[in-house]
């Protein structure tokens, strides 16, 4: 039957077949800060003979014409900077653009990727006024740190001292626990890879980018609102999609100071393929030692198989870390003095061990220079064992899961003012012994006593989802354009519980989640900015556990998201405003995670408005956002606890400065976030307050050797406490604000990359 399938698919595409012809390859020339750069010799060669030449124009542009299709080499030649010479396949019809960056000595990575400016928009990324790509140099501007490797720059991160936990985003207003409702994606080809993990034990939408090498990704996309058909579960408020590079130039990277050691290596075997390895252990900067270990590796590869372009990616990762606890911020709020003065861990036994393996595919295949099929799957397995102290006694969550997920879509563009994207989705999330136990109140002077447990609850959970979707992009006139969307998640929650079997359920929830966008995209002459308005519907599905509650819970939450964008850039300079406004259902769902008891959540509103300004000079970079929110419960009228209300952010890149040197930093102020209430004896209904958080990261690194060798200084000026919340500390029924501690540190680094200056 296949066969038959696949003969008359054959002769459907018969028409489509296309003959001999001159291939235009277009593309342009970008400095190392994404200007462009003009009168730059560029050649195409093949079997070490220049096929043909070209040279840029005043803005970047040039146009390189084959006779064939094939493998060849681009080599560009730009006066100031490191030559480039990189190997690329020409196909007959459908060579997207292309654009060549080149880099100072310095350099480590020789680059080829597609462009995306911030006013084009197609089906697959419809929103111009959010599809904003951060390149290299401002993802450097964070130098990283165990359990942070990387920043999404203009959402602060927050994350437990130096160890293996996920490190959590928060956008303007949004309570995130480990991700949730903001959505991540891995970009494998055209494929959205979702890095999410539903109805974790340890946190809805967990989402853990430790698994990532820095030196691998070459860009964060962000858009707000879900207003992609193609970003589904957990996107309520926010999506990110990493990027991951086309090659690597080999390198080995060493970084070391008197309490950790990271050495990270990576190399392009091929053309077209890469791998990443890295190796970390380490005690953190905190009293309590961590003793940990991260062991990490990336691979991509992608081929040309005739009409075929087909990316394979592989990660895998494993984790193991002693962790800090929570322990009280404001002494004066300790209403009970009987406990001992805990340093900065409640309980030393605390520790986190984590592994995954993840292997995604994505094969475009271009039916024509107009048509695609995009076939995807990927599939993953994922363990975690944590023992932790929240105050009430330690607790151990546990869980194995596998997660699989296969995509296919067709992508036809009619016409300018019609573009059509149809897919299919599916995903199955398999949650195994995922537990919850309770341990006796932590005595100090039995430190090794567990004491005897209680489980509090155990469940293999299956979430299983079928979704079609559709959508429609084109101009309306010359200035316009639109995007409509539409994807059906029918969601199949079975929940085996496995210490309370009358507590078992099988549910299947649908969800639809309509899409739109309009965008008014103006002559780069006119004063009047880029403009888009998108409306959209989004969920994300509940931990289906009931606990030691007494319902069956919300099985899915969902929200409705406006929003309004309007950019400008004048002088080489990005200016940009959000407006937005979403409402969520309510929803009685979540485990807590020290008594298993669930809680109720919503109706909730959030408002928040985001001014940015983005900039790229010639020496460096500069990015700079702030935000201002209010989120709150519209029956009860207070605020959302742990969602932050101010949030300000500016990142930077130098790099030309005296002797050499260049300079990265970014530096993240949230402001002072509502904790709910019960921290005040004579008045439990008063408001609890955090303290606001502020963290400078930075880094200085000198290049010598021609680049090959660099030497610098990472550091962290720091103040406050990260995870902030409340507990109560047994036997009190106090509230108390607890947080982890953020340590100021700095470590010497030093860098030896091979290869460099040359093609791999």
């Amino acid at each position: 039957m296949s066969g038959i399938k696949v003969v008359f698919l054959s002769l459907l595409l018969l028409p489509c077949a296309m003959f001999a012809q001159e291939i235009a390859l277009k593309g342009r020339v970008l400095d190392p800060q994404g200007n462009t750069l003009p009168d730059v010799s560029i050649q195409l060669v093949g079997h070490d003979q220049v096929l043909a030449q070209a040279k840029s124009g005043a803005d970047g542009q040039f146009v390189l014409k084959s006779s064939s299709a094939g493998d060849f080499v681009i080599k560009v030649d730009a006066p100031g900077f490191r030559s480039v010479s990189h190997p690329i396949s020409i196909r007959p019809n459908g060579n997207p653009e292309i654009a060549i960056s080149v880099g100072p000595l310095a350099s480590r990575i020789e680059n080829l990727t597609v462009i995306a400016e911030v006013n084009e928009s197609d089906v697959l990324s419809p929103d111009p006024g959010e599809k904003v790509f951060v390149r290299q140099d401002m993802l450097d501007a964070n130098p990283g740190r165990p359990g942070a490797p990387v920043s999404i720059p203009g959402y602060p991160m927050e994350t437990a001292s130096s160890g293996i936990k996920a490190p959590q985003y928060f956008a303007p207003g949004v309570a995130g626990d480990h991700g949730e409702p903001i959505a991540q994606y891995i970009a494998v080809g055209s494929y959205l890879v979702p890095n999410n993990l539903s109805a974790n034990a340890h946190g809805n939408g967990y989402s853990d980018p430790n698994i990532f090498i820095p030196e691998i990704l070459e860009s964060v996309r962000v858009d707000g609102g879900a207003f992609n058909v193609r970003e589904g579960n957990h996107s309520v408020n926010l999506a990110a999609t990493y990027g991951l590079r086309s090659r690597l130039a080999p390198f080995i990277a060493l970084t070391g100071d008197y309490r950790d050691i990271d050495v990270i290596a990576g190399l392009s075997p091929t053309p077209e393929s890469w791998m990443a390895f890295a190796a970390s252990y380490g005690n953190g900067f905190l009293d309590r030692l961590e003793h940990r270990q991260q062991y990490k590796f990336n691979g991509k590869r992608s081929f040309y198989l005739d009409q075929h372009r087909i990316t394979l990616v592989g990660i895998g990762y494993y984790g193991f870390s002693y962790v800090p606890g929570l322990v009280p911020i404001f002494a004066e709020n300790q209403y009970d003095n009987n406990f001992p003065n805990y340093g900065d861990t409640i309980d030393p036994r605390q520790k986190d061990q984590t592994h995954t393996a993840l292997i995604a595919l994505n094969d475009i295949w271009q039916l024509s220079g107009d048509q695609q099929l995009q076939l995807s799957g990927f599939f993953r397995s994922y363990n975690l064992s944590l023992f932790s102290d929240f105050g009430q006694g330690l607790i151990r969550q546990s869980e194995f899961r596998t997660v699989a997920g296969g995509n296919a879509n067709y992508v036809n563009k009619i016409a300018d003012y019609l573009s059509v994207l149809a897919g299919f989705d599916y995903e199955r999330e398999a949650p195994r012994r995922d537990d919850l136990d309770h341990y006796n109140f932590f005595n100090p002077s039995e430190p090794s006593y567990y004491g005897p447990f209680n489980p509090v609850d155990g469940n293999n959970v299956t979430i299983g989802s079928y979704t079609p979707y559709i959508a429609a992009d084109g101009g309306l006139g010359r200035y316009f354009r639109y995007y409509l969307g539409w994807r059906r998640d029918q969601i199949n929650i079975d929940n085996d519980d496995l210490i309370v079997p009358q507590n078992s359920f099988q549910k299947w929830v649908g969800v639809n989640s309509p899409k739109i966008t309009v965008s008014f995209l103006p002559k780069e002459s006119w004063y009047v900015p880029l403009l888009a308005l998108s409306f959209g519907q989004a969920f994300f599905t509940e931990d289906p556990r009931i606990g030691t509650g007494t319902t069956v819970g919300t099985p899915v939450a969902t929200a409705h998201s406006y929003q309004i964008v309007a950019s400008k850039a004048i002088h080489k300079t990005d200016l940009r405003l959000t407006l937005g406004h979403v409402t969520s259902s309510a929803e009685l769902a979540k485990i807590d995670p020290d008594t298993g008891l669930q809680f109720n959540e919503g109706p909730s509103r959030l408002r928040f408005m985001t001014m940015s300004v983005r900039r790229n000079f010639s020496q460096g970079s500069l990015l700079a956002t702030f935000s201002k929110a209010d989120a709150r419960d519209l029956e009860s009228g207070q605020p959302t606890p742990e969602a932050p209300r101010t949030i300000f952010d500016l990142l930077g890149t130098m790099q030309r400065l005296p002797f050499h040197l260049q300079a990265r930093g970014e530096f993240e102020f949230v402001g002072t976030k509502p904790l709910g209430t019960g921290c005040n004896p004579a008045n439990l209904n008063a408001e609890c307050t955090g303290t606001p958080v502020k963290e400078f990261r930075g880094a200085m690194l000198r290049p010598f050797m021609d680049g090959r060798l660099t030497g610098g200084v990472n550091f962290l000026i720091a103040s406050g406490y990260t995870g902030q919340t409340t507990e109560n500390f047994y036997p009190s029924e106090i509230q108390e604000v607890v947080g982890v501690r953020i340590p100021s540190y700095a470590s010497v680094t030093l860098t030896y990359r091979f290869g460099l200056g040359a093609a791999p």
